[in-house]
């Protein structure tokens, strides 16, 4: 069998280095959330990379449950910071959990003229595809 992404590594060990020293604008796809089922009926569009002011809901781990805005999205160590969703230290300072936008949902969208058409291009090729697969 043929690899079918030639750009992609089957080796675990070239897949982790690629993934580890990836630039910025890998890791913006790479932290991408899936959307509530009502963004994915709305907009046909499954998950969109996270960005800053974008309303989420912790699906996975201990603050599961938990929704609130995005403060932040800390590429270099891909996870996102959520309001609210906070830890104290042992010297009364409140610090931010980091969460991975995989196990988080996306339930408002921050909408501006790129990220509708980023949008409207993922909703137009998904599509497609659908009406390829009825044609055959």
């Amino acid at each position: 069998m043929t690899k079918i992404n030639s750009s992609l590594h089957s080796s675990r060990r070239k897949s982790r280095k690629a993934h580890f020293t990836a630039p910025s604008s890998v890791r913006r796809t790479i932290m991408s959330a899936p959307l509530s089922k009502e963004l994915r009926e709305k907009h046909n569009v499954r998950s969109i990379p996270v960005r800053k002011d974008d309303e989420v809901l912790i699906t996975r781990g201990s603050c599961k449950g938990r929704e609130g805005k995005v403060t932040s999205v800390y590429r270099l160590k891909y996870i996102i910071h959520v309001e609210r969703v906070s830890r104290e230290k042992s010297n009364g300072q409140s610090v931010p959990i980091g969460i991975h936008p995989s196990k988080c949902t996306v339930t408002k969208l921050k909408l501006d003229k790129d990220r509708e058409s980023i949008l409207e291009r993922i909703g137009k090729g998904r599509e497609e595809k659908s009406k390829r697969k009825e044609k055959a």
